[in-house]
């Protein structure tokens, strides 16, 4: 394509200077030649007013030789014979033909006639006596074209100076066309190729922008798609983390023998997959920004946390677990959707199951501050020692020597996305309870919700206090991994 239009516009632009510059230099050549001509002419007249006045030979030879071309042997006169027996003259060197001579002497029309070495102009000139005289001026071939060899040179140079300055603009203009469309048609192979973060620069001409404008946006479509799948995977492999709690703490209670051991194991078992599925999902998933929850999609937070609630309730009563439920009596909409909550809400209190000794008291609490809700999840556990390396391993979900078998770090990742998809954030600090206080803030204009943090401090003097105990708690926070990063 470069080539293509580098080759037009090469025809182009030389079939425009041969259209101009030809007719060009023939018509210098021809104002040189008339140029030359009429100089003769000009020389010509100046022995016109001697011929009037005498044929004198001595007189007539003192004119000539006063003129520039008669001193350079170019001017020749020619006197016929008078009819009163006068003798006929020619001073000067004659080149012209006698015949030639004759002719424009009884025509008394100007002439040209062609000699060796050049051209001669035969002038004929009134005599006093009444007879006609020639006078006759030559003109070399190197007058007739001086200065047209210069013309035409110039004429040459300005003409290749066109065609390669059109070359070289439709050169950059090609540049400018393919470049464009040689990066969209990598960057479409490379994300072809699996190479999800490719993007091509909106630059080029307009149509060229606008595919790379469409190109970008189907990457970002691509991406975020891959990213929704990969997320709603893992979030449903935990959300059976749920059943999987009670199931684990159901078998407990079975007591000894084969048959309790063989339903530890596959609980155990099923435990360990659904990890294996999750971390496999969050490995897999591109870092994308949460999306925005629109207005559509919110629900009664007071209704679900009641719901949940009453779910865990129930497994509390088996253990021996004495429940706090505060600020759910009146509705209370927030912009999350009803399934995510919920699932926030299962990560939380499954944690609290799962990582605090049977008997451990918790709470849950929910305050409407205007411009968000603040939902608190309690217990009067051990508490986590360095809470910012918990939220930290919770955003990134990573496993390893961190978080290890049966720790996906996607519990605190799910509740901080319905967070900070409206707005708000996600901290743990201590509880009244003298356990550990996870505060959900919720934004409920779609910001951050800044102010209510400043109007509103939870028990943070007061939850210094309460129980330290705990089974094995203490024994996993010390292997370097925060069972609270993930149910």
């Amino acid at each position: 394509m470069r080539w293509a239009l580098v080759k037009v516009c090469l025809a182009v632009t030389a079939m425009v200077v041969i259209a101009f510059a030809v007719p060009l230099g023939l018509v210098i050549k021809e104002m040189a030649r008339d140029r030359a001509f009429s100089d003769a002419e000009r020389q010509a007249a100046t022995i016109g007013p001697t011929l009037t006045i005498t044929t004198d030979r001595e007189e007539l030879t003192r004119a000539v030789l006063s003129t520039e071309p008669g001193g350079q042997g170019r001017l020749a006169v020619h006197v016929p014979a008078d009819g009163t027996g006068g003798p006929r003259l020619e001073i000067g060197t004659r080149r012209a033909t006698r015949e030639d001579l004759a002719t424009v002497g009884a025509s008394g029309r100007a002439s040209i006639a062609d000699v060796p070495g050049g051209s001669v102009l035969l002038q004929p000139t009134a005599l006093g006596s009444g007879g006609i005289a020639v006078v006759e001026v030559f003109v070399a071939d190197d007058d007739v074209s001086n200065g047209v060899g210069t013309a035409w040179l110039v004429l040459a140079g300005v003409g290749i100076a066109l065609i390669v300055g059109s070359v070289a603009v439709a050169d950059r203009l090609g540049v400018r066309m393919v470049q464009p469309a040689q990066r969209l048609a990598g960057a479409a192979q490379d994300l072809g190729e699996g190479r999800l973060g490719t993007r091509v620069p909106e630059e080029g001409p307009t149509e060229l922008r606008s595919a790379a404008v469409a190109f970008n946006s189907m990457a970002d479509q691509v991406v975020q798609l891959l990213a929704n799948e990969r997320e709603l995977a893992a979030d449903l492999s935990h959300r059976l983390r749920t059943p999987l709690t009670v199931l684990r703490l159901n078998a407990a209670s079975l007591g000894e023998g084969p048959a309790a051991e063989q339903t530890r194991a596959a609980v155990e078992q099923l435990e360990h997959e659904v990890d294996t599925i999750i971390r496999t999902a969050r490995e897999q998933r591109p870092q994308t920004q949460g999306q925005q929850s629109g207005a559509g999609a919110g629900c009664d937070a007071s209704e679900v946390i009641r719901e949940r609630m009453g779910f865990w309730s129930a497994l509390a009563e088996d253990e021996g677990r004495t429940v706090r439920l505060a600020g759910v009596d009146r509705t209370v909409r927030i912009p999350v959707a009803r399934p995510e909550l919920a699932a926030a809400l299962d990560a939380l209190l499954g944690n609290v199951f799962r990582h605090t000794p049977e008997g451990t008291a918790f709470a849950v609490d929910v305050h409407h501050s205007g411009d968000a809700v603040l939902v608190l999840v309690s217990d009067a556990g051990p508490g986590i020692p360095d809470p910012e390396s918990a939220l930290a391993r919770g955003a990134s979900g990573r496993n390893g020597a961190q978080g290890g078998v049966g720790s996906t770090g996607l519990g605190l990742d799910i509740v901080r996305r319905v967070a900070e998809s409206t707005g708000g954030d996600l901290r743990i600090g201590r509880s009244v309870l003298g356990g550990t206080e996870v505060r959900i803030w919720i934004g409920l204009d779609g910001g951050p919700a800044e102010r209510a943090r400043r109007g509103h401090r939870v028990g943070r003097r007061s939850g210094r206090r309460g129980p330290r105990g705990g089974k094995g708690r203490n024994a996993e926070l010390h292997g370097a991994r925060d069972p609270r990063t993930g149910s």
